[in-house]
């Protein structure tokens, strides 16, 4: 197959017009100039500056949007681009490190302590709160991609929610994990799950298999409540997200006639939805208390570990 077949394939020229979808209008291969290229940057730069963190390929697939002054391709080259300047960005101190959110690569370590002060005193900051003590329901959130989960989980961490990115179709194995623990921590209440994942024939999919997959390893008694809170056919009409034609030959999803991946939605609105879902299932003013609660906590363990040194 020639270098350049798979960028042929997305050539916008080539594409129907769908509305809001890729528009007949040229996509620069050929090296971009000094002045294209500082563009471009700039481009990235307010993109970072009004909406972060983001993922670089959330990122990417914002900026491959043609409607933008300073688009790129969607291809691989496309994405190294866009991946080549936030680097180059970064170390010339032009975004901030903390603009771009990374989830897919961890460090695994221990934590050892000085003295059982010491540990007390470390804890202290990690007390949180039950947020969801007085609650009617439980809940957890469900994501197609670890890009995805680096945008929300920030807003998860905030609401004390459980988040699972399933990388695609989730493992058997993992699914089966996730259940065990949701049958564990079963207390009667309802189980809200929202998820959040591509719009295009294998997409509109993965969530049902989740939820599938975990009711066939759920008691029956639990009363679990998935919601697809992206993307979703809507959304993509309310926010004029930017789309592009399945691919040929998928016979998955016969009714998907154009695709939109979830990082198209800008993350500051992903998480606003995604917050604002979430607290309509908390009590009122619950994370008010849940922070007055914490704070007395804390330092009463700060107080705690004081006592444990002086002996």
């Amino acid at each position: 197959m020639p270098r350049n077949a798979a960028a042929k394939r997305l050539d916008p020229d080539a594409m129907p017009d769908r509305g809001n979808s890729y528009r007949p209008r040229t996509i620069k291969r050929n090296r971009r100039t000094k002045d294209e290229m500082e563009a471009l940057d700039q481009a990235i730069i307010a993109m970072l500056e009004e909406d972060y963190p983001q993922s670089v390929r959330h990122l990417f697939y914002r900026m491959t949007d043609p409607r933008l002054a300073a688009c790129v391709e969607k291809s691989d080259r496309g994405y190294r681009h866009v991946q080549d300047r936030c680097v180059k960005l970064r170390r010339r101190q032009r975004i901030d490190y903390n603009r771009i959110a990374d989830a897919t690569r961890r460090g695994y370590f221990v934590n050892t302590f000085s003295s059982g002060a010491d540990f007390v005193r470390r804890m202290a900051g990690q007390y949180r709160a039950d947020l969801w003590a007085q609650s009617d329901y439980r809940c957890e959130v469900w994501v197609e991609s670890r890009s995805i989960a680096s945008v929300v989980q920030p807003t998860c961490e905030d609401l004390a929610v459980s988040l699972y990115p399933s990388a695609g179709f989730a493992s058997l194995s993992f699914l089966f994990d996730v259940a065990e623990s949701i049958n564990a921590d079963d207390d009667g209440r309802p189980l809200i799950v929202f998820y959040i994942g591509d719009f295009d024939p294998a997409g509109v999919l993965i969530d049902k298999k989740i939820e599938e997959e975990l009711r066939g390893h759920l008691r029956p008694e639990i009363d679990m409540r998935f919601e697809r809170l992206g993307i979703t056919r809507e959304q993509i009409r309310i926010y004029n997200l930017p789309t592009k034609p399945r691919k040929l030959g998928d016979k998955r999803s016969p009714e998907i006639d154009f695709t939109v991946e979830a990082e198209a939605m800008p993350a500051r609105t992903l998480r606003r939805l995604l917050r604002d879902r979430i607290e309509e299932l908390l009590p009122e003013r619950a994370l008010e208390v849940a922070r007055v609660a914490e704070q007395s906590e804390r330092e009463g363990l700060r107080a705690l570990a004081a006592i444990y040194e002086a002996r």
